[in-house]
Formats: structure tokens, sequence, C-alpha cells
């Protein structure tokens, strides 16, 4: 079964592991090319995200370091795998191969410059998160004390966004910089969260969250860092994952629901779901509880069903 999956951490691990780590099949990477041939992924998102202790006038030249290594070490793998520079270029890729597109997480590496924006966007990233969790120059992160929304930056960035049909994604978002977001953006996504009524963690999304994202016909994609998943568990379980996608469900989001796994960005893993090559053991678990096309969609189907036209 394809599989779509929203958020990875590779292009990290790659920059900090130079000439140690390579994509093709080391270990240290929960997506690497042959995990994915074995999970079924069909189309994978690679994150710009860059530790935030680097010096802020260093952010630029590290993010761009991480767009080489994703033009170096992950594309034209034996030539199966291949970009998307834009949400067009989907219908173009031939069943047999595997996309590839980009993320930025957070924009602190643009500064306060929107052609560095326009860049990035020109490399193939199609979805952008305006935050990690700390406050930047476009709005405050979910662990920003303060809690404020967006900047008339932030704003900015949203409108160019708009322009180029790029998802704005608010996973990371300040709960204010959520609804400015969701009153600003045509293109919503929620790239890596999980529901917080069924796990009261920070980061998760609440019900009013996930209920104005259907409303606005936008994807959300779960995440499967245990932490976000079940509260205070030693070990967490499929089962638990499978709660957010029913509680998700329950609210009118089947059509919606999506993965956005953040491997390579977690410190461990669900039990039976360590890295991308597991995804026919979450397929067969979901079996249990889901019809053969209500999968299809959380895999795959949803995510081609509501790209930007």
């Amino acid at each position: 079964m394809n599989i779509v999956d929203m958020h990875c951490d590779a292009l990290y691990k790659l920059q900090a592991g130079v000439g140690k780590v390579t994509f093709q099949d080391s270990e240290e990477l929960d997506v690497n090319f042959e995990k994915m041939i074995a999970g079924g992924v069909k189309m994978q998102a690679f994150a710009i995200f860059l530790d935030p202790t680097i010096p802020v006038e260093q952010k630029w030249k590290k993010a761009i370091e991480q767009v080489n290594i994703y033009k170096q070490h992950i594309l034209h793998r034996n030539g199966v795998i291949k970009p998307l520079r834009q949400w067009s270029d989907v219908a173009l890729v031939p069943e047999e191969k595997i996309a590839a597109f980009l993320t930025l997480e957070s924009v602190e590496p643009i500064g306060t410059d929107l052609r560095k924006l326009d860049q990035m966007l020109d490399y193939g990233v199609l979805s952008v998160g305006l935050t990690w969790n700390n406050a930047n120059l476009a709005a405050d992160g979910i662990e920003e004390s303060r809690g404020a929304g967006l900047t008339d930056f932030g704003k900015a960035i949203v409108a160019k966004l708009n322009d180029r049909k790029v998802f704005t994604d608010v996973s990371h978002l300040s709960e204010k910089a959520f609804w400015d977001v969701m009153e600003l953006a045509d293109y919503p996504i929620a790239s890596h969260s999980n529901a917080k009524a069924i796990c009261p963690h920070h980061r998760n999304l609440s019900d009013e969250q996930i209920k104005a994202l259907l409303e606005k016909d936008a994807m959300i994609h779960l995440v499967f860092y245990p932490l976000f998943t079940k509260e205070t568990a030693d070990t967490v379980y499929i089962e638990d994952l499978i709660a957010h996608i029913k509680h998700i469900c329950d609210l009118g989001g089947v059509k919606n629901i999506g993965f956005g796994s953040d491997f390579d960005g977690i410190p461990y893993h669900i039990e039976g779901l360590e890295d991308c090559s597991k995804y026919p053991t979450l397929i067969t678990e979901l079996r249990k509880h889901f019809t053969e096309q209500e999968i299809k969609g959380f895999c795959y189907d949803n995510f081609v069903n509501h790209l930007p036209k």
C-alpha cells in the first residue's frame, strides 16, 4: 500500500553525520532508501530543521547545506526518487517511482528576507511551519510562555505561501498563532500532531483546533512520537496511535487523516513502528478497525485529494 509521510528529520541526521551516515542503508536513519522501499513509502517529506542553538547568522548557510544534502544524497537514488517542485508534479511521478519534497520547519533561516523564502520555495519547499517550539520573528511557538500570535512579518509569509499554493503548517504554533493562521491561510495543514483529547500534551491539537482544520477541509497528519501518543506510559503501542485516528474520525475527519511520522526527529518509538519499513505492521493493525478504503485514505489518498490546485 502506498504511503505518504509528511514529516521526517533525515536531513538533520545526515547533516550531523556527514561522512558517517548514508541515505542508502545506514541503520542510524529511521528513513533511508532501503527502509522506504520495504515500507511502501511513495511520497516522503524531508524537513529542513536546524538546532535552535545555532547562531542566527549561521542559520541560512546551515539550511542551504541541508538543501544540498537533499539534492546530492536523496534525489535520484538509482533513478527511483524523484523531486516535487510543485504539487502538480505529483501526477507526473510514475507508479514505480518515489516522490520526495522539502518542507521548512521554522522560518528562522530566512531572517527578515522574503526573497530567501522565495528561494526556498523555488528549491521545492512545499510546506512551511512558521516556528518550531520557540518564538521567532514570524510568530510564537507552542513553548513560548508569552503565547502571542503572528507578527506582521508572519502574516506576510502566510500571504506568500497562499500566492505560491504552499501549505502553511500549524504544528508547533502557539494557540494564538494557530488561530491567526486559520484565519489567513488558504492551505493550512498539521504535518505532525496528535489529538489532545487522547494525550493531553501541549504539542497536540485540541478538539476545537481539529474541528477548525476540518471546517477548512485541511489535512491532519498524525505523529508517531510516544510522548504525543499516550500519557505516562513506559511502552506505547500502535493501538494507542489508533485511538487518535478513531477520535479524529469521530469528529468527522476520516477523509482528512494522514501520517507525519517525525522519524529521525524522535528519540524513541512506538512499539512495532520503529522506522519507515514498519508501515506494513501499522496497516495490519489498522485493518482490525477500518475498511480498506479508509486505510488507503489515511496512507495516501486523503493527502493526494487535498493538494493545492
